[in-house]
């Protein structure tokens, strides 16, 4: 006798691991990723805004692109820095990226 009716076979239905996990792991690698690379990033950034909200007349300090010079005047976000006898220059606050005095002592 032939079978005219034939049924395809049945695949069985992913479980809930098989479905997930793609997006379980990229949340694992994001929860792993954080403490180690992003929270110190954000630590140094707000310690660089403290030392730059903190910085006064006659401090000595190092700009982005390496100019040295002491602070003569501050604005909310300007600095008028001294950086050779009557050579002053107005740079941007975020541009000091060191103080000098700490460098000079290593």
């Amino acid at each position: 006798m032939i079978n005219f009716l034939q049924v395809p076979p049945v695949e069985p239905q992913p479980g809930f691991m098989q479905q997930y996990s793609f997006i379980i792991m990229i949340g694992l690698m994001v929860l792993v990723l954080w403490p180690f690379m992003w929270r110190p990033e954000a630590k140094r950034r707000k310690q660089m805004q403290a030392f730059r909200e903190g910085l006064k007349k006659g401090d000595k300090i190092v700009t982005a692109g390496g100019i040295y010079g002491t602070v003569k005047e501050i604005k909310e976000t300007t600095l008028l820095i001294e950086v050779d006898g009557n050579v002053t220059l107005r740079i941007d606050k975020n541009m000091v990226v060191a103080d000098n005095s700490d460098l000079q002592r290593q």
